[in-house]
């Protein structure tokens, strides 16, 4: 494989790769390989600055002039001087050349999202002149001013300002210095002090006129001598650094734009917000040459921030216009961002009130995020206090994966996590220990449980996150993402008379959801079902369910027994987390009873073989063993916006080597042909830009067979075992994941994120 491109990311790495397709600037993303006979790897345009291709003729049409000659400053400040296109045809970014001879590579496509700065070699009088706005003659004149007030020296402004005769600041310096009382490297200033010529203030304020006036621009000073306007040099401006001049007076943002940015943050960066998108945000601004601006802008908003230019008196008069609402809090603002107020009821409160408590605004805001979270399918909120006055950061996980959904000043962060602490009954005085507890709400007649653990962070912070459990039905089997052979495997043995049926994998792998769409499959009036759990997430009627207590010393084990004294037919036990609930749970399926239960073990020949190390008798957990079930949860691609494409031979292959060449023959998967297609992620409003949209199970179903049973009872190996499953019908986790990828469901990049 030739290495004909090199990636530079947004971080600073830097990565030789060859590229696997041809390079196309407006698909968002570029698939490449490192090595031989290594998988392609894909990456999203939003993860690069830059791809330099080391062969080939640059695609557009530059033709080097002092015109493009331009200096690129990447998010991680490295310069390169190129000739740019001045108007790509990319929404995505520019093609350039490189302007200095020797430079390994032949062009580059530079990424909009990951540039800093682009800037033209050319001199703003320059740019200025030719444009006709002011003569060659005035700029000239214009530098010669620059010059001057740059060597300016103290006395001089003093003369001028503290209105004393040069000639009286000369003599005094002069007789200072003849008679030796000058200390060495005393200013001039306190000289003149220790003469009684000017007093300190004088001096200070001389001072401030020279540190201005030696980095006054040759914009400043032709506006100042009445040559051109500000308007005039602002377009001067975004020409030389390649940025568009707006009208604010024929702009009006969205509501959604306008809440992005606080009004003390508009106020503060004397900026303006336009338009936005998910990952997006274009910013107007007068002082287009602050890089500052950008960065801290990216760091609180998390999106890529495209500056235009507009002049100061826009900027002031549409702050006026659009943030006009007096006195309102960053949080209030929050509110309002979140919808309308939602009604949400706190229960169980204590009835003696705390003696710190949060305000209306704060106990509001609260509810709006318990509430702003589970509408939006979080599974978990993030309480992250930053460290002195930096944000306070709230995250939602949703469909696995973290992401920022509110940053707010932080002056409200002890006031956030003390209404946390009052709503969940904790100590909000302890600040050095871990505290948990559980906060309840009812919305639109639902009750919504939040499991809370507060903990200690450094710089005396506490952080909180909150575990949401909403009471919720159970899906049916056919809902639940299994291939047609692992559902009619599973659903042949849950209905069996007794027996044992495990359900393995991570935490927040949905264990719990496959066993109770398992016990809404199989709850008739006929059976009587008991269920232990910690906690009962998921209720149906016609089950008896009970919530263990560890802290009173009700456990696993103690329901199990009880259950076995209650006339049970199907016993589920939410998690076997000892020996003796295990051993308990198998004695309870050899006695005619069905026991379904969850372990926290990789893959389904594992946790046979880790229950035998447990110290389980291997003939009865063989002759019990119905099936074990593991199984992992992975994105789903969005279905509003994914794409259709062929796949290359080497991706192809790449995925009959990861399922294994044997089994993808034997079971019938796929040819190579034309008409063959996957599906790739995009993105769009609905999936918030990321491509994916809720999340589908892989599932690797080992069945209890005579010869499984057979080889459990000899001890053997995981990959022995392994092995025979797959003969006998198993499909691995990584082999259920690729045959959806190829069911156009989810992608190889989910496959390899979840299966070993």
């Amino acid at each position: 494989m030739k290495k004909n491109i090199f990636l530079h990311f947004k971080d600073g790495r830097r990565l030789e790769a060859g590229l696997t397709r041809s390079f196309s600037s407006k698909e968002n993303e570029l698939k490449v390989a490192m090595a031989d006979n290594e998988a392609p790897h894909t990456f999203l345009f939003d993860e690069l600055s830059a791809v330099f291709f080391l062969d080939g003729p640059c695609p557009a049409n530059i033709a080097p002039s002092d015109h493009n000659l331009e200096e690129v400053l990447t998010l991680d400040n490295t310069k390169y001087l190129v000739h740019a296109e001045i108007k790509g045809n990319s929404p995505n970014g520019f093609y350039a050349v490189p302007a200095a001879e020797g430079t390994p590579w032949r062009y580059a496509f530079f990424i909009s999202s990951g540039i800093k700065m682009r800037s033209q070699k050319k001199r703003i009088g320059n740019i200025l002149s030719d444009a006709g706005v002011v003569s060659k003659e005035d700029v000239g004149e214009a530098f010669n001013i620059q010059q001057k007030l740059r060597n300016l020296k103290v006395g001089e402004i003093i003369a001028e300002t503290a209105n004393v005769k040069q000639e009286s600041i000369e003599k005094t310096i002069l007789d200072k210095t003849s008679e030796g009382k000058i200390p060495p490297h005393v200013r001039i200033g306190d000289i003149l002090i220790s003469a009684g010529l000017v007093t300190l203030e004088q001096v200070n304020h001389a001072l401030e006129i020279q540190k201005n006036n030696k980095g006054k621009k040759i914009g400043d000073i032709l506006i100042e001598h009445g040559l051109i306007t500000e308007e005039q040099l602002l377009d001067a401006l975004a020409t030389k650094f390649r940025l568009r001049m707006v009208d604010l007076k024929q702009v009006t943002p969205s509501r959604e734009t306008l809440s992005i940015l606080s009004k003390d943050i508009i106020n503060r960066f004397k900026v303006f917000p336009i338009e936005s998108s998910v990952k997006h945000l274009v910013v107007a601004t007068s002082t287009p040459t602050d890089l500052t601006i950008t960065d801290r802008l990216r760091f609180i908003t998390n999106r890529n921030i495209e500056i235009v230019v507009a002049t100061a008196a826009q900027i002031a008069e549409a702050i006026d216009k659009f943030y006009n609402i007096k006195d309102a809090s960053p949080v209030e603002g929050l509110i309002g961002k979140m919808g309308k107020e939602l009604a949400a009821v706190v229960e169980d409160e204590p009835e003696e009130s705390v003696n710190v408590e949060a305000d209306s605004t704060m106990i509001t805001f609260i509810n709006q995020v318990l509430i702003d979270a589970y509408t939006k399918g979080a599974s978990d909120i993030h309480f992250e206090p930053g460290m002195g006055k930096e944000p306070f950061t709230i995250r939602y996980r949703v469909d696995g994966e973290c992401y920022i959904a509110h940053k707010i000043p932080s002056i409200h962060k002890a006031a956030i996590i003390s209404r946390l602490k009052i709503l969940s009954e904790l100590d909000i005085a302890e600040r050095r220990r871990p505290q948990s507890g559980k906060i309840m709400l009812r919305y639109e007649g639902r009750k919504i449980e939040y499991r809370i653990e507060v903990t200690p962070t450094v710089g005396n912070q506490e952080d909180a996150v909150l575990r949401i459990l909403a009471a919720s039905k159970p899906l049916p089997l056919d809902a639940m993402g299994f291939s047609g052979t692992n559902l009619a495997r599973f659903k042949e043995i849950i209905t069996k008379p007794y027996g044992i049926i495990l359900c393995v994998g991570p935490t927040g792998s949905g264990k719990t959801t496959t066993l109770h769409s398992a016990l809404g499959h199989i709850n008739k009036p006929i059976r009587k079902i008991w269920t232990a759990e910690d906690p009962v997430e998921i209720t149906q009627p016609g089950l008896r369910q009970v919530q263990i207590h560890p802290k009173i010393g009700f456990n696993f084990a103690d329901a199990l027994r009880s259950f076995l004294r209650a006339d049970p037919d199907v016993i589920m036990i939410g998690e076997m987390r000892d020996e003796e609930t295990a051993k308990i749970a198998i004695e309870a399926s050899l006695t005619g009873h069905l026991v379904l239960s969850t372990l926290h073990t990789n893959s389904a020949p594992e946790t046979a073989v880790r229950l035998i190390e447990m110290g389980m008798d291997p003939f009865n957990f063989s002759d019990a063993l119905l099936g074990i079930m593991a199984q992992r949860l992975a994105r789903s691609l969005c279905d509003n916006c994914k794409k259709t494409y062929h796949p290359g031979r080497e991706e192809y292959d790449e995925l009959v080597r990861s399922y294994g060449r044997e089994w993808f023959t034997a079971h019938k998967m796929p040819d190579y042909l034309p008409e063959l297609s996957l599906m790739r992620k995009n993105g769009c409003e609905k999936c918030s830009g990321t491509g994916y949209k809720g999340r589908i199970a892989f599932h690797e179903l080992l069945v209890g067979t005579k010869k499984v049973k057979d080889y459990i009872k000899k001890s053997t190996g995981v990959e022995q075992l392994r092995d025979l499953a797959i003969e006998e019908g198993m499909r691995t986790l990584r082999m259920d994941g690729i045959m959806k990828v190829f069911q156009g469901i989810t992608d190889y990049e989910q496959v390899n994120k979840v299966c070993m």
